[in-house]
């Protein structure tokens, strides 16, 4: 088989009328609407390429630094550069920029979605498992915050006053390589450990606050939840003590409410240099254990 090149995609997406990220039929998701630009671009050159992501989002949230990629047969790629019929000439412009303008000009009618980058991706490259971190940022206006109804598809309203100081301290005791199992839905065969690399909370000028949350990876519905937890924290009806003993539990906690998607957006997305693309990408595949004096991939 013809090798194929990886083109590596930069996106942001507005996700309140999505479905979250992943294609479902019959419903509305930012994988379906970019994937089927994708195949209209690609009608005459089968088979059109599926999407790969460094960050399956849920229902409802938001991306301003989202990272995929796609391949592409050498017949899909000659034919974004390919001489320009009846002068001989091709084109002045890279794959990656033929891509851009060619898939943001099918996505120009979703204006939810924007491509803010295309490239030819380095060898090794995949989206989700060369990935070193992930960064999330979730918003909270509290009654000390300015309201702004401009921002409110992407900031949750509580309708009480929350302790800051008392969410950060929360959030510190989280950070660290662990098993999450008390914050992930379970999915079958999948591990919930996890290395939480950073948590903090802070409050804009706005009054608004911000957690910002960086981790290797995160389970499903990860992030809602441990936010969720420190705001329980917030609110006096958690105390840090009991955060620091959920760690050993190995099943979904409800002592707390797992947050509004709406108030969630994946800000960025780390990866190595060129060279330890693959290896990362090998490592993070492989199935992953607690250190035995510590006890004991999925958006």
């Amino acid at each position: 088989m013809p090798p194929t090149t990886r083109i590596r995609l930069d996106l942001a997406y507005d996700g309140t009328d999505f479905t979250g990220w992943a294609r479902q039929p019959g419903f509305r998701t930012v994988q379906g609407d970019i994937e089927d630009g994708l195949a209209s671009i690609m009608l005459r050159y089968p088979p059109s390429p599926t999407l790969y992501v460094a960050g399956r989002t849920d229902t409802g949230v938001h991306a301003v630094g989202q990272v995929a990629h796609f391949d592409l047969t050498p017949a899909q790629a000659d034919s974004l550069v390919r001489v320009k019929r009846g002068t001989g000439i091709r084109p002045p412009v890279t794959l990656g920029t033929a891509v851009l303008r060619r898939l943001g000009g099918i996505l120009v009618t979703k204006p939810e979605i924007v491509l803010r980058a295309a490239s030819v991706a380095p060898a090794g490259f995949d989206a989700r498992f060369s990935a070193l971190w992930r960064t999330y940022e979730y918003r909270i206006s509290d009654l000390n915050a300015l309201r702004d109804p401009q921002q409110r598809l992407r900031t949750t309203w509580h309708p009480g006053k929350l302790n800051l100081e008392a969410m950060d301290e929360a959030a510190a005791t989280l950070i660290g390589l662990r098993d999450f199992a008390a914050y992930c839905k379970p999915r079958p065969g999948a591990t919930t450990i996890r290395e939480l690399q950073d948590f903090r909370w802070r409050r804009d000028p706005d009054g608004v606050l911000v957690a910002t949350i960086t981790a290797d990876a995160f389970c499903h519905s990860m992030v809602r939840a441990v936010v969720g937890a420190t705001v329980a924290v917030g609110e006096g009806r958690l105390g840090i003590d009991r955060l620091a003993t959920m760690r050993m539990d190995r099943t979904r906690i409800t002592e707390f409410k797992v947050m509004q998607a709406h108030g969630l957006t994946l800000m960025r997305v780390g990866y190595p240099e060129d060279a330890e693309m693959r290896l990362r990408a090998v490592e993070t595949r492989n199935r992953r254990s607690l250190p035995a004096l510590v006890g004991d991939d999925a958006e």
